[in-house]
């Protein structure tokens, strides 16, 4: 389904000069951060002043500091989702940001068509626009890309339980086949806009409508409308999963009696199951339910290619 909300387009001042380069060094795998080098000489090479930070707080106070002076340009995210979503939650709002995937899944970039290409990269720094995006709050934590809880959200705690460096999808093996023995499918209660709905064993929640592997679970999910949509299914079990799997893959899942789904500003999860349930936000682990998520209108400031669409 297109996009319906109206998208906002403004020009990137070009008096701006100084770009900031939040590398997260957990990020992707192999030697990606040769590429963040790459893009930093270019950048400089086009006039501008680039800086790489890896130090949250160093960025933090150079953030303050050239947005005080007008000076900013962007900050660039080189990492994943899980990194965009950690720069979100520190920097102030309005920070305009331009996603350089280093990630395993980088849902978000693929939403904005950015990729690592760094002549690309340059051009929409140098001459791209910027549009505003809605995001997740999760008790007071914000994400921008997905927020789930059941399954998968154990996987995801699984593997950052032993993660120690670069991950990518091979990684997710041994936490995979863990939680397929070691989870047990927890009723959860979910109300949306104050409206109690029918109990389910797997919720996710969707600001983008991108998912890992290329599923979409809600392909109606659209960052500027101020809401959240939301995709539930009631049975659980591995082998159930699988069938939702396939279901979601073929874009069947909508037709199953077992899947809800709709849109909502305010929605509360809560354990329905006598034991708490784990919470991911954009593939990071986010603690146990009870949970609720809220729709943040226009918080997050993307710079993307002048000619971009949904």
């Amino acid at each position: 389904m297109a996009s319906t909300a109206v998208v906002r387009k403004n020009s990137i001042d070009k008096a701006t000069k100084v770009v900031l380069i939040a590398q997260n060094p957990k990020s992707g795998a192999g030697n990606k951060g040769k590429l963040v080098q790459r893009l930093a000489n270019r950048l400089t090479e086009s006039g501008l002043a680039v800086h790489v930070i890896q130090d949250l707080d160093q960025l933090e106070n150079s953030v303050n500091e050239h947005t005080a002076s007008g000076e900013l340009r962007c900050v660039v995210s080189a990492g994943g989702d899980g990194t965009v979503s950690l720069l979100v939650n520190r920097l102030h709002r309005g920070t305009p940001f331009f996603v350089f995937p280093l990630g395993t899944a980088n849902l978000l970039a693929k939403y904005l068509k950015t990729s690592l290409q760094i002549e690309s990269a340059v051009q929409s720094i140098i001459s791209g626009q910027t549009i505003t995006m809605d995001v997740g709050k999760a008790n007071e934590k914000l994400f921008v890309v997905v927020a789930s809880c059941g399954y998968d959200a154990d996987v995801v705690h699984r593997l950052h339980a032993r993660r120690k460096g670069h991950i990518n999808y091979a990684t997710y093996f041994w936490p995979v086949v863990q939680s397929i023995f070691g989870y047990r499918f927890g009723a959860m209660k979910l109300i949306a806009d104050g409206i109690e709905l029918a109990p389910v064993k797997w919720s996710f929640v969707f600001n983008v409508p991108k998912y890992a592997v290329g599923l979409q679970f809600t392909p109606q999910a659209d960052p500027m409308d101020s809401k959240l949509d939301w995709c539930c299914f009631s049975g659980g079990g591995f082998l159930t999963g699988l069938l939702y799997f396939f279901a979601v893959l073929f874009g069947r899942h909508q037709h199953l009696k077992s899947c809800s789904f709709g849109q909502f500003s305010k929605l509360e999860i809560v354990s329905n199951s006598g034991t708490e349930l784990p919470v991911q936000l954009d593939g990071d682990p986010a603690g146990f339910t009870p949970v609720t998520l809220e729709t943040v209108p226009d918080a997050l400031t993307v710079v993307v290619d002048e000619n971009w669409s949904p």
